[in-house]
C-alpha cells in the first residue's frame, strides 16, 4: 500500500499549485487534486520533480490518500464554490479530520463554515496566505483560525513552509472561527493604504519637481534603504524605472489610471464602521480606487470644475522630497496603527483574544506588506500588549512627531496646488484628531438633542440630559425626566449570514 500523503491540496490556480509544490520542496508528501484533471497533470510535469506528489482523478481518491487526522487545503475561488467544495468532502470525511480554507474568504463566511463544521465534528480553519504567487512558493505569511486543537497537527507544517524572520516563521495562530481571515482582510485594508499612500508620494514628486518615473524610481530605491524599507517600496522602483517595450516610455504612464479591487479592502472598511473604529486612511484608499473607476463623474468634472491653483514654487527639490518622505512615514504609521486598532476591536467584539504583537511578527516577512518598522511595531506591542493606541508608543510618537511639520507643508501644498492627497490628508487629519484635547462633536450631540432628543452628557457633572428645546429651554435630567428616552446602541449586524 502506498505511503499516505501528509497534507492535500484540492484547487491547483496558481496559488493552490505554488501551495503544494512549496509543501513539497519543504520534504512534505502532497496529494493534489483538481476539478480538471489536466491543471492535475500540468503541475505533475512542471513540477513533479520538486517533491513527493499523490496525484488524484477523484475526489474520493484524494482524500483516501491522506493519513489521518486529514489535513485538506482548499484552494478555489471564495464564496459558493468554497461551500460546494466542502459539501463535497463531508461525506468523505471522519471525526477530528482538518478543512483548510486558505483562500481570501469572508470572514463571517468563515464564522459560519466553522459552526458548520465543528457541528458534524470536523475543524474548519480559515487561513489567511499572504505574499501573492511567489510568497505561496517561496514562503508566504501564514494568518490561521480555527481551533487550537486544530492547529497541534496543523501549525507545525504551516509553519515550516512560511517565510522566516530571524528564524521566526511567519505563523501563528490567531485566534477562533474567524479570527484568521479578520486578520487577513485588515492586512488587506493595510495594503490599500500603502499602495495609495505611496501612489500619493510618487504624483506629489512629479507634480511638484517634474522629475520623470524613472529619476522618481531612483528615489524610491533610495528610501527602501532606511526607515521605509518594505516590500512595497522595492517594487514600486522597480515598477516606475520599468520601460514599455511597444512604445519606449515609461511604463507607468502607458497604464490606464483606474485602480481595480477585489473586495478586501471594502470589507475593511464595512466591518470599521460596525465597529465604530476610524480607519480613515484606509477609507479614503478604498474610496480613491473607487474615484480612478468613476469614468463618467471624472469626464464631467475634467471639463467643467476650476482649479483656483497657486503656482507651486519649490526651490529645493530635494528637501521638497525628503517633506514626501517623512509625510509618507508619518500617514503609513497612522494606517497601520489604526489596522491595529480595528483588530483590537474585533478581537474584543468576537472573543478572539487576538496578539497583535504576534500579528506584527508575522508580517515581517513573506507577505506584500512586509516592512522594516514592522520590527518597531513588533517591539511596541513587546512593550505593552494591552497598548491603547499605537501611534502613541514613545518611539512612534517621537518619530511622527519629528515628521510633523514636513507632514503638514506636504498635505498644506498638495491643497493649494489642487493635487488629491486623499490619504495623506486624512491621515494627518486622524492624528491631530486624536492628539485634540478637545473635538466639535460636542456641537454635534448638542444638535442632536436638539432635533431628537438623543440626550448629551455634560463635562461638569455626572449623568445624561436633555434640554427643552421647543417649550422653555430648560435642562432636565434624563432619569427624572421619563418622556425623554435613553438612546439605544444601534443594533449590530449578525456576523453569520443567512
Amino acid at each position: 500500500m502506498p505511503e499516505l500523503a501528509q497534507i492535500g491540496v484540492t484547487g491547483l490556480a496558481v496559488m493552490g499549485r505554488n501551495l503544494a509544490r512549496n509543501f513539497a520542496r519543504h520534504g512534505h508528501r502532497v496529494a493534489i487534486h483538481n476539478r480538471t484533471y489536466a491543471k492535475t497533470a500540468s503541475l505533475l510535469e512542471e513540477a513533479g520533480s520538486e517533491g513527493d506528489f499523490v496525484a488524484s482523478e477523484s475526489m474520493t481518491d484524494f482524500v483516501a490518500s491522506l493519513e489521518q487526522p486529514r489535513r485538506v487545503i482548499i484552494m478555489v475561488k471564495a464564496g459558493p464554490s468554497t461551500d460546494a467544495v466542502i459539501e463535497e468532502l463531508i461525506p468523505l470525511l471522519d471525526e477530528g479530520d482538518i478543512v483548510i480554507d486558505a483562500g481570501n474568504a469572508h470572514f463571517p463566511d468563515t464564522i459560519r463554515r466553522e459552526g458548520w463544521l465543528s457541528e458534524l465534528g470536523l475543524h474548519f480553519v480559515g487561513t489567511g496566505v499572504s505574499g501573492g504567487e511567489e510568497g505561496a512558493l517561496k514562503g508566504p505569511s501564514i494568518m490561521p483560525g480555527g481551533s487550537r486543537k486544530s492547529y497541534e497537527t496543523l501549525g507545525p507544517l504551516l509553519e515550516d513552509i512560511s517565510a522566516k524572520v530571524d528564524g521566526e516563521p511567519c505563523c501563528t495562530y490567531v485566534g477562533p472561527d474567524g479570527a484568521g481571515h479578520f486578520v487577513k482582510m485588515v492586512h488587506n485594508g493595510i495594503e490599500y493604504a500603502d499602495m495609495q499612500l505611496i501612489a500619493e508620494a510618487y504624483d506629489l514628486i512629479k507634480a511638484g519637481t517634474g522629475a520623470s518615473a524613472a529619476e522618481i524610481g531612483r528615489i524610491f530605491s533610495t528610501w527602501n534603504e532606511g526607515d521605509l524599507e518594505s516590500f512595497l517600496i522595492e517594487i514600486t522602483a522597480d515598477v516606475l524605472s520599468h520601460i514599455d517595450a511597444e512604445t519606449q516610455n515609461a511604463f507607468v504612464d502607458v497604464v490606464l489610471d483606474r485602480a481595480e479591487q477585489k473586495g478586501t479592502g471594502r470589507w475593511t472598511v464595512q466591518n470599521a464602521l460596525d465597529l465604530g473604529v476610524p480607519i480613515t486612511g484606509i477609507a479614503e484608499a478604498t474610496f480613491a480606487r473607487a474615484l480612478s473607476g468613476s469614468v463618467p463623474q471624472r469626464e464631467a468634472g475634467r471639463g467643467k470644475l476650476a482649479a483656483e491653483t497657486v503656482g507651486w514654487d519649490i526651490p529645493d527639490p530635494d528637501a521638497f522630497v525628503e517633506d514626501v518622505r517623512q509625510a509618507l512615514y508619518a500617514s503609513k504609521v497612522v494606517a497601520y496603527s489604526q489596522g491595529f486598532d480595528q483588530i483590537a476591536a474585533a478581537s474584543a467584539e468576537y472573543g478572539w483574544d487576538i496578539d497583535r504583537g504576534a500579528m506584527a511578527r508575522i508580517w515581517r516577512g513573506g507577505c506584500i506588506i512586509r516592512a522594516r518598522f514592522l520590527n518597531r511595531i513588533t517591539e511596541a506591542y513587546e512593550r505593552d500588549a494591552d497598548l491603547a493606541l499605537l501611534l502613541a508608543d514613545d518611539y512612534f510618537a517621537d518619530a511622527v512627531g519629528h515628521s510633523l511639520a514636513a507632514w503638514r507643508r506636504v498635505v498644506a501644498g498638495a491643497a493649494s496646488n489642487g493635487i488629491p492627497t486623499p490619504a495623506f490628508s486624512s491621515s494627518l487629519a486622524y492624528y491631530d484628531g486624536i492628539r485634540a484635547e478637545r473635538l466639535p462633536a460636542a456641537l454635534i450631540q448638542a444638535q442632536r438633542d436638539f432635533f431628537g432628543a438623543h440626550t448629551y452628557r455634560r463635562v461638569d457633572k455626572e449623568g445624561t440630559f436633555h434640554t427643552e428645546w421647543s417649550a422653555d429651554r430648560s435642562e432636565t435630567s434624563v432619569e427624572a425626566a421619563p418622556h425623554v428616552l435613553t438612546p439605544q446602541p444601534a443594533e449590530k449586524a449578525d456576523p453569520t449570514p443567512a
